[in-house]
């Protein structure tokens, strides 16, 4: 197993702290140092700060000259204490099913109305190719400098440290935001079993397993991800095997459907800008995916475990979303009323649940209904990960107040974490009678964030690439390398921009309901279109605000710092002994190792 170059221990810890360390002992990635006392004792200890934590200060003139340190601010993430005890398998959970939730499960019932079959299969599958690019262009960049805080420190330090800062606040109030989302949405798929119980106490309960979930550790995400995830892959599998038979006349009725649906009513609703709005609606039903990237700070041994989960995000992409969403096309017409529902967590707004139905099938909604929720609560789960790590990293860089880096002796970012699962109780203003305009400006916060958020990854990887070859470096030193290359990151970054102009055309000039009053009026096109576009205006302010007290460089390729944060020294020794080995596997193993 390869050593990090900074952990090895070589003394006990610092004076007074109760834990005996074993000494000139080498420390490996998923190893922590023996402890001794009673367990009450060392349950309080685990909580007292990391001896390893680092902060950049800031106001402070670095070695480059600027008020920013970007060099003490790569340090700091590559140096975080937090616990590296994430397996492959969590890995590959999260990426094959992490970010499968309600915008595929009721979302797309959105997407199928406003566009029609022919949009909704046309969009996710352009969205998943460009997403794909993203996951392959953040792959290679984390599998070489897993650091904290990942997409947000790589725009600190192959672009400009200003938007670093703006898309670090940006990922975080995406996260924040969408904890008490997910929660309010979580007791809304209870209202369709009729229960008597209080909305406020389901939403107390799923408060409290979300963030005793996230208190255990990161084990503990990792573990409850995987389940999670498992679910939501096993109901997927189950509704393609299920939507296939009704398709072919194998239900109840014993009807053939086929492509009926594609004729009558049609592929397509409300022509080109239907399909514009299916893009947005496309883009955040993949929301999260990079999520696995953000992991590999966490993860034992990123250079193993990291390309085989990014691999296969290209067949949660075609599987799970292409193939399902071949199916809702085909088993409901766009025309069905039952799509437009309450929320964007209305189960029985759900295509899959409506397919089902439609079938006369009994129980297996409210086995779906249940499967949505258990999607929303896995949503709210990655959402206090998500924010809290994100929170700890642009602390440690000196871009959000110190006491964020809080990290304890089990590598938890506590503070973090607290403040992330404080957002939570916003959840409890769904008893409020503003409830509807408190929660749609908060989307209005967050809609956008993923979008700026993947554009970053490929504009970073385009960066890294060039202050990659121009400081003398090969491909052949990457230990691993995006198999859509810069071209896809080019392909990436240029949906991404697509998608923000989408956003912006449907935002004011808005598709027309299928039901309902069509919105009308200056007041309500304005309040439309900043609850589309409200999070671009908030994203500039935080760049332009903090490139203006810092006065923060644009990187230069030369001065890029490519090499802090590579946990193997000897990385080339290890790709020698590797290419040995895959020379020894049969054609089939090479083939199944491109795509896994």
């Amino acid at each position: 197993m390869a050593k990090s170059n900074f952990e090895t221990s070589t003394s006990s810890s610092g004076s007074g702290s109760g834990l005996g360390v074993t000494t000139t002992a080498e420390l490996y990635y998923d190893e922590k140092p023996a402890v001794s006392g009673n367990l009450a004792k060392r349950a309080l200890d685990s909580f007292k700060r990391n001896p390893d934590y680092h902060i950049t200060q800031r106001g402070v003139i670095g070695a480059n000259g600027q008020v920013y340190d970007v060099d003490s601010a790569a340090q700091a993430t590559a140096e975080s204490p937090l616990a590296r005890k994430l397996k492959g398998r969590h890995l590959q959970m999260i990426a094959i099913g992490g970010s499968i939730g309600t915008g595929l499960f009721v979302g797309s019932g959105k997407a199928l109305q406003q566009g029609g079959p022919a949009s909704l299969l046309i969009a996710f599958s352009l969205i998943g190719a460009m997403l794909y690019c993203t996951v392959q262009a953040l792959g290679e960049m984390a599998v070489l400098l897993p650091v904290a805080g990942s997409f947000s420190a790589y725009s600190t330090r192959f672009l400009d440290p200003a938007w670093g800062f703006a898309m670090g606040w940006n990922y975080a109030v995406q996260w924040l935001i969408v904890l008490p989302l997910e929660i309010v949405a979580a007791a809304i798929t209870i209202e369709y079993w009729n229960s008597p119980v209080s909305p406020a106490a389901w939403v107390a309960l799923f408060l409290i397993t979300i963030i005793s979930i996230n208190m255990v550790g990161v084990r503990g995400y990792g573990e409850a991800e995987f389940v999670f995830s498992l679910v939501k892959v096993i109901a997927v599998i189950g509704f393609i095997i299920l939507g296939i038979i009704l398709d072919i006349g194998g239900g109840k009725n014993a009807e053939y459907i086929g492509g009926r649906y594609w004729s009558t009513p049609g592929a397509f609703n409300n022509g080109f800008k239907g399909l514009c709005s299916v893009f947005v609606i496309a883009a955040f039903a993949f929301a999260g995916t990079e999520l696995v990237g953000l992991a590999a700070a966490e993860t034992a041994n990123p250079r193993k475990s990291l390309p085989t989960a990014v691999k296969q995000v290209f067949w949660r992409i075609c599987l799970f979303y292409i193939v399902s969403l071949t199916l809702v096309g085909l088993l409901v017409p766009f025309t069905d009323s039952r799509l437009i529902g309450q929320s964007t967590s209305d189960a029985k707004a759900s295509p899959f649940v409506i397919a089902i139905k439609n079938a006369g099938i009994t129980t297996l909604d409210s086995i779906m209904n249940c499967v949505i929720m258990i999607s929303v609560l896995s949503v709210g789960n990655s959402a206090v990960y998500g924010s809290s790590r994100t929170l700890a990293a642009l602390a440690e860089q000196g871009q959000a107040p110190s006491f964020l880096a809080y990290i304890d002796r089990q590598g938890r970012p506590l503070t973090a974490i607290g403040v992330a699962s404080a957002f939570g109780f916003l959840a409890f203003l769904a008893a409020s009678n503003k409830e509807d305009d408190i929660f749609l400006w908060l989307q209005a916060l967050s809609g956008l964030s993923s979008i700026f958020t993947w554009g970053s990854i490929c504009l970073a990887h385009i960066r890294f690439r060039r202050a990659w070859r121009i400081q003398g470096h090969s491909l052949n030193e990457l230990a691993y390398k995006s198999q859509a290359g810069v071209l896809g990151s080019w392909i990436g970054f240029l949906f991404n921009v697509l998608v923000l102009i989408a956003q912006f055309w449907t935002g004011f000039a808005p598709v027309k309901p299928q039901y309902g009053a069509p919105i009308t009026g200056t007041t309500a096109l304005v309040r439309n279109f900043f609850q589309a576009y409200l999070a671009a205006p908030v994203v500039l302010t935080f760049y332009v605000g903090y490139k203006l007290v810092y006065r923060t460089p644009i990187m230069r390729s030369k001065k890029m710092d490519l090499q802090t944060g590579i946990r193997e020294l000897n990385i080339g020794e290890l790709l020698a002994e590797e290419e040995l080995e895959r020379a020894t596997w049969p054609k089939w193993k090479k083939a199944y190792k491109v795509f896994c």
